[in-house]
């Protein structure tokens, strides 16, 4: 059984700064692919980082060059670095896990970023 536990996210001006952490546990092949989805106000939920046990990383086009996702193998934890925040990635931030990029099964609780406009 795979657990994901969030901690992270807040109120930060726009071109703040915020970190993401995602405490991960469960099997090594539930848990190779850790990333972190977004959902926005009336949005679906996207992609925005993601990576592998082999750190191998994948990043959504609007965050390339502001986010950094990285791994530590040991405590199996995931983190999100989040550069000059914009009002448009408000949401609700998701920890997920799974085998690879394609199939994430397992959800954290969720945390909220705000960046006021």
């Amino acid at each position: 059984q795979v657990q994901l536990v969030e901690s992270g996210g807040g109120l930060v001006q726009a071109g703040g700064s915020l970190r993401l952490s995602c405490a991960a546990s469960g099997s090594r092949n539930s848990i190779n692919a850790l990333g972190w989805f977004r959902q926005g106000p009336e949005k679906q939920r996207e992609l925005v980082a993601a990576i592998t046990g082999g750190q191998i990383t994948k990043y959504s086009d609007s965050v390339k060059g502001r986010f950094n996702i990285s791994r530590d193998k040991v405590r199996k934890t995931v983190y999100l670095r989040m550069n000059n925040l914009k009002p448009e990635e408000n949401g609700v931030y998701y920890c997920a896990a799974g085998p690879g990029f394609s199939t994430f099964l397992s959800w954290g609780q969720g945390n909220q970023v705000t960046v006021p406009s």
